[in-house]
């Protein structure tokens, strides 16, 4: 598929960066990230539209990316390529020696955020995660269940991370030497929503090995209660290449193990009506809809392990 390409003043008379961060989005504008990047010698930003088609957000970016100080780059799809072929096109694009990937409702929690991978690069290492917190992120009610859930499972420091190292490897905040990346790519056939990611983690992990540090960014894009449900049930298929291609790997996963459990259960339909029910109950415990939301998922698994 052919790419609309446009670069602002700035890209065309900067030198190669040594950083590229590259940043897709899909019908959210990465406006609010752009501006909050600090302009540092040495990186550039690499955009993907993945085929918003949204005359009025196209717009937005290109006006944003003329304010901003730092090299940019923006490539406009007619057509949706999905989050793995997005990503891999991305690198395409960028000149630095490293990739940095943002998702495009980050944001950095610290000025210096740049400067600070930068200075990670020196080391040369192969894979490092920065982390993310909730620390910019809406205190909505109803976002409610999705803080509290990755406050728990996702928000933990580089120590924590590092003891399941590639478990803890997300594209919201991933730097990844350019030579790493051509070895290994991230998987095309990963469709919709989820797992890609982990996936590409678990093959780079044996081989190069993934490194965490604490130079987190705020992951504004909460979602409510029902988003996560139909996430979930759009990553059943990713769920079961994974298990396909490491069995071993994701048979440690405390969700694999829960779905082996209620797969030996009968009415497996009913019991996911009835999650549903109590994830929609504002009326009970937080803490009992994010146990039910963590059990639906498990459930929507069960059918593929």
């Amino acid at each position: 598929m052919t790419a609309t390409v446009v670069t602002n003043a700035a890209r065309e008379a900067a030198p190669p960066p040594r950083l590229s961060v590259l940043i897709p989005f899909y019908k959210e504008s990465p406006a609010t990230l752009l501006r909050a990047l600090t302009p540092t010698p040495g990186v550039e930003i690499v955009l993907l539209d993945d085929g918003s088609g949204q005359a009025e957000l196209t717009q937005e970016v290109m006006s944003t990316i003329d304010e901003v100080a730092l090299p940019a780059t923006f490539l406009s799809l007619t057509h949706n390529e999905g989050r793995a072929r997005g990503r891999n096109r991305l690198t395409q694009a960028a000149r630095g020696d490293y990739f940095l990937c943002l998702d495009s409702d980050m944001l950095p929690d610290a000025p210096d955020f740049l400067t600070r991978w930068l200075e990670v690069m020196d080391d040369n290492p192969a894979v490092v995660f920065g982390g993310f917190s909730l620390l910019q992120a809406p205190m909505d009610k109803r976002f409610a269940i999705h803080r509290m859930m990755a406050a728990k499972s996702d928000c933990l420091n580089a120590a924590t991370r590092a003891l399941m190292s590639e478990k803890y490897v997300f594209t919201s905040n991933l730097l990844i030497r350019r030579d790493v990346f051509a070895t290994q790519d991230f998987d095309s056939s990963f469709t919709g929503w989820g797992w890609e990611d982990v996936e590409w983690a678990m093959r780079v992990a044996q081989q190069f090995g993934v490194q965490h540090i604490d130079n987190p960014a705020t992951h504004l894009g909460l979602d409510t209660a029902d988003t996560l449900m139909r996430k979930y049930e759009q990553s059943v298929g990713n769920f079961a290449r994974v298990v396909d291609k490491h069995p071993q790997v994701v048979a440690t996963y405390a969700s694999y193990r829960a779905a082996r459990l209620i797969r030996k259960l009968p009415l497996r339909g009913a019991l996911r009506a009835t999650l549903r029910g109590v994830i929609r109950n504002e009326a009970l415990p937080l803490k009992a809809r994010a146990f039910g939301l963590r059990l639906y998922r498990a459930a929507l698994y069960s059918e593929v392990v």
